[in-house]
């Protein structure tokens, strides 16, 4: 290995490390690494494929670490994990059927339509509220269409099924985070289930990258669960206005 790539291994790992702790806040981690893989000369396809791969771990070591401090009840959300798994392979196996460049002239002002949202309710989430949706009903509409955005082309999922759970089903931001995690996890996974077949991984890529993902979900689990919607309001506010100019502007 010569010392360019082993320049390209070591920064891909440090951007995944940072990426997976901004992360596990707040979603939004796909907006470093999907440019960083971009910068080491990789085709569209390869960049979506790899970036699934390190992609599982920050929500996946997240959702460990709230589960494990009795945050986040498995068999509770064991419906919407399923479904979210199923959108997310669904989407993926949609990429070619569609043009993703669809979505991506729709998605940024949806993102800066949630940061405003945020903004102007300085309470948001801080408080349960009445559900507007059944569980189940969420489960099997809302959870998988948001799953399959994320197989189709991704940015913002983190953040759309928190910000839906608060607005939906009501619950406080903190907890909507959570499980958040856990959902964006499963729909990564079944997005990744269509991709491992493809030949589309680059797989030394995306093996440094799971170490940086795991070690930063973790540190933004930890971060979540010390600070709350403190922490988490105003990085909802930042990532949805970087993803959204990110989106416009590339």
């Amino acid at each position: 290995m010569d010392d360019s790539s082993l320049l390209t291994l070591v920064s891909l790992f440090f951007l995944a490390l940072v990426a997976g702790t901004v992360d596990a806040m707040a979603g939004g981690g796909g907006l470093l690494t999907v440019p960083g893989l971009m910068a080491t000369g990789l085709d569209p396809i390869s960049v979506f494929a790899t970036n699934k791969v390190q992609g599982i771990f920050s929500p996946l070591s997240a959702s460990v670490h709230f589960w494990r401090n009795g945050k986040l009840n498995l068999r509770e959300n064991a419906l919407p994990a399923v479904a979210a798994f199923l959108g997310g392979l669904g989407g993926a196996a949609s990429l070619t059927l569609a043009d993703p460049q669809i979505l991506k002239a729709a998605v940024p002002y949806l993102l800066i339509a949630i940061a405003l949202w945020i903004l102007v309710s300085p309470k948001l989430g801080d408080v349960e509220r009445k559900a507007r949706i059944g569980a189940a009903a969420c489960a099997l509409t809302l959870i998988p269409l948001i799953a399959f955005y994320d197989g189709f082309f991704g940015p913002g999922t983190g953040t759309f099924f928190a910000l839906s759970l608060v607005g939906l089903r009501g619950l406080t931001l903190h907890d909507a985070t959570m499980r958040a995690k856990l959902y964006n996890f499963a729909s990564n996974l079944g997005a990744l289930s269509v991709f491992i077949f493809s030949g589309h991984i680059v797989w030394r890529f995306g093996l440094v990258m799971i170490a940086g993902m795991l070690i930063g979900g973790n540190i933004g689990a930890r971060l979540v669960l010390k600070h709350g919607t403190a922490l988490i309001k105003p990085l909802l506010v930042i990532v949805s206005v970087a993803m959204s100019l990110k989106l416009l502007f590339t």
